[in-house]
């Protein structure tokens, strides 16, 4: 295993990052395999990143929690996950996710590819690469990205998932599971999921300029639903296990199609027109932890 800053130059540029559980960097026909641990100017990410060759592309794998699933949603070093992947090269950001259904539709083991976001988290997690003397407004109308997510979405069909496209995810505060009013009233509001760690995921990786999709994985019914068993954590674990082999043929038929597919979204440019404080305003010390960003559009 090697160690390098985040500053250190990429000498075999990664193209894709995935952020999901173990088993997923398992998956079989991944060569060329290194790890690596990242330092970044916001600390260190969620654990060492597994890297490797999938049918030509150069992908970087990241367990969200921790190998053991040692941090909670709250706990998640989200600006350093999204920083590491994107100081490797990645474009793209795929999010692997076990999600909470709220539609009698979505039955858990079903696959999702949700188009909107709710915020429902407590404001503890640091949402943004900015600040401390830099304002950046972004565009976040589409939390996600429409071309990546169709790619994804088309993978999953042609994987035979029971795949739904579309639908608002919730993405709650945790680490306790929904009360019953919560869930009906996500229900009422049309919600159609809820998770734990879209956000700020999606923001930071808006800012970053990548092209995020989040690729839900049903594992349960939330609490609302009276015919079924109410969430735990064991009927989560059992479900998300058994969704494993669906998601990593689901990568491995998107990976190549993503890279291969011409770049017109406005992912890329999400910063353009987004800066609001004059680049000579800016303390040198906040221009450098943020120079992977704002570095073109300050030159």
């Amino acid at each position: 295993m090697s160690t390098r800053s985040a500053t250190t130059p990429v000498e075999d540029e990664v193209q894709v990052g995935v952020i999901g559980g173990s088993g997923l960097y398992e998956m079989e026909g991944l060569s060329d395999v290194t790890e690596v641990s990242i330092e970044t100017p916001f600390g260190l990410p969620s654990d060492d990143l597994v890297i490797g060759t999938l049918d030509g592309v150069r992908v970087a794998f990241l367990p969200r929690h921790g190998r053991g699933h040692r941090l909670s949603p709250s706990e998640l070093p989200s600006q350093a996950n999204v920083y590491a992947l994107r100081a490797l090269g990645a474009t793209h950001l795929i999010s692997v996710s076990a999600v909470g259904s709220l539609r009698e539709e979505y039955a858990p083991r079903d696959v999702v590819i949700p188009d909107q976001l709710l915020d429902r988290t407590k404001g503890v997690r640091p949402a943004s690469f900015f600040g401390d003397g830099v304002v950046v407004h972004i565009a976040f109308a589409e939390p996600f990205c429409p071309e990546t997510s169709a790619i994804v979405a088309e993978s999953a069909r042609r994987a035979g998932a029971n795949l739904h496209v579309g639908g608002t995810l919730v993405v709650m505060e945790g680490p306790q599971f929904s009360t019953k009013a919560e869930s009906h009233f996500y229900r009422q509001i049309g919600a159609h999921l809820i998770g734990m760690t879209a956000l700020p995921e999606a923001k930071l990786a808006r800012e970053a300029e990548m092209c995020y999709c989040t690729l839900a994985m049903v594992t349960d019914y939330d609490c609302w639903h009276e015919a079924e068993e109410s969430v735990t954590a064991d009927l989560v674990v059992a479900n998300v296990q058994a969704n494993v082999a669906m998601a990593q043929e689901i990568l491995r038929d998107a990976l190549p199609r993503i890279v291969a597919a011409e770049r017109s979204c406005a992912c890329s440019e999400a910063l353009a027109n987004a800066l609001m404080t004059r680049p000579d305003a800016i303390l040198p010390e906040k221009r450098q932890q943020v120079d992977l960003f704002l570095g073109k559009y300050l030159s």
